[in-house]
C-alpha cells in the first residue's frame, strides 16, 4: 500500500489543498472555471478536461494554442487509456533542408509540425465525453469573443514572447494589435479565435484538418514557402497507446510511451529503488544527491534512445528491466557527483490539466506550443498559433530522433498518473516546463507516494532541475546548508528565483483518497487554480 498522506506539514504556500467529490486543477483560474462548469452541467471528467483545454488556448496563449500538440491519460472507472495526439513532420521534410545548421530552428515555419491538440479534443470527446463539443467549447468562445483580463504572470510572459516573436508572420496582428503586448489587467479579445473554435466544435475538428481552417493554414504556409501542406493536415491521426508502468512505493507510476520523455521518470524511480531511497528524508542531502544522480542517468538514456516509437532501436520497455536498472544504479557514487553516459539495455510555454469526477473517472491531460508561443507563426484571421515541435528533432542522421518526413519529434510534454497497490487510481498529476517535466514527475512521486506528503506540500516543496553534466539548478528557497553540502559532493549548483526564472514549471495534482473523494492542489508560485465541488 502507498503511504497515507500527511496534512500536518508543508512548505511556504499561499493556499491549502482543496477537497471534494469533483475536481479540476490547471494553471489559469478562468480555464479551471470552464472545466468545473461542465461538471456542474452533468458532464464527466473528460468533458471538464476538454473544456479546460480549449479555454486555456484563449486565456493562456503564452503556453498553448489551437495549434498545439496534446497527450492524455484517462482512467475510465475500470482501466487506463493513453492518447498520443502529437503531430508529425511535413511529409516533404528531409535533413538536407537544414544543411549547414547545427539544429532545427526554434522559430518560424521551419519549426512547425502538424498540430495535434484539436484531434486530441475530438478523440477524447468521441470516446469518453457526454456533452456536445459545442457545449465544451462555449466558455473558450466566450473568453475569446468578449475578452478576459490578462493576469500578471501571463502578462509578463506575453511581453517576453512579443519581444522575441513580433516579426514572425501573423504574430503581432493577433497578439499585439495595439503594437505592443497587452498590459496586465487589460481586457484582451480574439474574435478570430472565437470563430475558429466555433468551426472546430461544429465540425468535430474536420474544419481544422480538412476544411476551412486547414485550407487557410496550408495557404499561409505556401505563401511563405513552407513545407506544411493540406495533405499533411488531412493525413494526421491520433494513436491510443498502452502505457509504460513501473512499480513504486507500494503502487505504480504510469507514463505514456515515446515519443515523450515520461520514460525518464520511470527509469529514475527504478534506479532509486535499487539505491534504497526510502531510507532518506526527501529534503535530506543524501536523498537529493541520489535523486539527482538517478535523473542524470535517466536523461542520458533519454537523449540517446528516445524518439518516435516507430523509429526506436528497440522497445522502450527494455530501458525499464530490473537487470538494466540495477546495472545503472551501480554506477552511482553515494558520496559524490559523477558524469554519466547512456547505457546499453539490449546488450547487442506548456499547460497541464487534471480533472476527476464523482463517478471515479480521472484525466491527466497536457498540451503545449513548446517554447511559449511556439513558432511565432499565427495564421491570419484565425487566431491559430502554431507550435514549434519540429525543433525537437536532431540533425544527426544516425540518431533515432533524426529529422525525417511524416515522423513525430521527441516531445517534452507528458501527463502523469499513479495507481495504488490494489490497482485503483491514486493520482493524476503533471509538472510543466520543458525538460523539467520528467524530473518533476519523479519529485512528485517521491514526495507523495514514498513519503506521504500531501499534494500541496509536494508542489510547494523546493524543486531542482538537472541541466547538463554536473550542473543543477535549484530554487532559491532551498536550505543554504543543503546547497553547500551538495556543492561539496561535486554538484555545480545554480540558484534561481522560481518567480523570476520559470525554470521549475508549474504543477497540478488530483489525489484520490481511499473513501473516493479527491484532494486537489496546484502551483502556488504561479496563477494556478484548483476547484472542487
Amino acid at each position: 500500500m502507498t503511504k497515507a498522506l500527511d496534512f500536518t506539514s508543508g512548505y511556504d504556500s499561499r493556499r491549502p489543498p482543496m477537497m471534494g467529490h469533483n475536481a479540476v486543477a490547471t494553471s489559469q483560474p478562468l480555464a479551471a472555471q470552464a472545466g468545473m462548469k461542465m461538471l456542474q452541467l452533468g458532464g464527466n471528467a473528460v468533458d471538464a478536461a476538454i473544456a479546460t483545454a480549449m479555454a486555456l488556448t484563449v486565456v493562456e496563449p503564452t503556453g498553448n494554442g489551437i495549434g498545439s500538440d496534446a497527450f492524455a491519460i484517462v482512467w475510465d472507472g475500470e482501466k487506463l487509456h493513453g492518447l498520443n495526439a502529437s503531430g508529425r513532420s511535413p511529409a516533404s521534410w528531409h535533413a538536407d533542408l537544414f544543411a549547414g545548421k547545427t539544429a532545427v530552428p526554434e522559430i518560424g515555419w521551419d519549426a512547425v509540425t502538424v498540430p495535434g491538440a484539436v484531434s486530441g479534443w475530438v478523440a477524447l470527446a468521441e470516446r469518453f465525453g457526454t456533452l456536445p463539443l459545442t457545449t465544451l467549447a462555449q466558455p473558450a468562445i466566450d473568453y475569446a469573443r468578449n475578452g478576459f483580463p490578462v493576469s500578471p504572470l501571463i502578462g509578463h510572459l506575453w511581453q517576453r514572447g512579443y519581444s522575441k516573436l513580433k516579426d514572425q508572420p501573423g504574430f503581432s496582428a493577433c497578439f499585439a494589435p495595439e503594437g505592443r503586448a497587452p498590459r496586465v489587467g487589460e481586457i484582451f479579445r480574439n474574435p478570430a479565435q472565437a470563430h475558429s473554435l466555433e468551426l472546430i466544435a461544429k465540425t468535430n475538428g474536420e474544419a481544422f484538418y480538412r476544411g476551412e481552417l486547414a485550407r487557410k493554414i496550408a495557404a499561409f504556409a505556401q505563401e511563405h514557402g513552407a513545407h506544411l501542406t493540406a495533405e499533411d493536415l488531412a493525413n494526421h491521426r491520433v494513436d491510443w497507446v498502452d502505457l509504460l508502468s513501473r512499480d513504486f512505493a507500494g503502487g505504480s507510476v504510469q507514463e505514456l510511451p515515446p515519443n515523450g520523455q515520461g520514460i525518464a521518470t520511470l527509469i529514475a524511480l527504478g534506479i532509486l529503488e535499487q539505491c534504497g531511497i526510502e531510507k532518506h528524508h526527501p529534503d535530506s542531502v543524501q536523498s537529493l544527491h541520489l535523486s539527482i544522480e538517478a535523473m542524470k542517468l535517466a536523461l542520458a538514456d533519454l537523449d540517446r534512445y528516445v524518439a518516435d516509437e516507430e523509429h526506436m532501436e528497440f522497445a522502450a520497455k527494455e530501458l525499464l528491466s530490473d537487470h538494466y536498472l540495477k546495472s545503472r544504479a551501480a554506477l552511482i557514487n553515494h558520496d559524490s557527483a559523477s558524469d554519466f553516459v547512456y547505457g546499453s539495455p539490449t546488450q547487442s510555454g506548456t499547460v497541464y490539466i487534471s480533472t476527476a469526477d464523482a463517478s471515479g473517472m480521472m484525466v491527466s491531460f497536457i498540451q503545449s506550443n513548446f517554447m511559449g508561443f511556439g513558432s511565432g507563426i499565427v495564421v491570419p484571421d484565425t487566431g491559430i498559433s502554431l507550435q514549434n515541435r519540429g525543433c525537437g528533432f536532431v540533425l544527426d542522421p544516425s540518431h533515432p530522433n533524426a529529422l525525417a518526413g511524416s515522423k513525430r519529434p521527441f516531445h517534452t510534454i507528458i501527463p502523469g498518473f499513479a495507481m495504488d497497490g490494489s490497482g485503483k487510481p491514486l493520482m493524476s498529476f503533471g509538472v510543466m516546463g520543458g525538460p523539467m517535466q520528467a524530473q518533476g514527475h519523479m519529485q512528485m512521486a517521491l514526495r507523495i507516494m514514498l513519503h506521504g506528503q500531501n499534494p500541496q506540500a509536494a508542489i510547494d516543496a523546493p524543486r531542482w532541475r538537472v541541466v547538463q553534466g554536473r550542473e543543477v539548478i535549484v530554487e532559491s528557497t532551498f536550505d543554504r546548508n543543503t546547497i553547500a553540502a551538495l556543492r561539496e559532493r561535486g554538484h555545480q549548483i545554480v540558484v534561481e528565483d522560481p518567480l523570476q526564472d520559470y525554470n521549475f514549471g508549474g504543477a497540478q495534482v488530483i489525489y484520490r483518497m481511499p473513501e473516493g473523494h479527491y484532494v486537489a492542489a496546484t502551483e502556488s508560485r504561479k496563477d494556478g487554480q484548483a476547484l472542487v465541488s
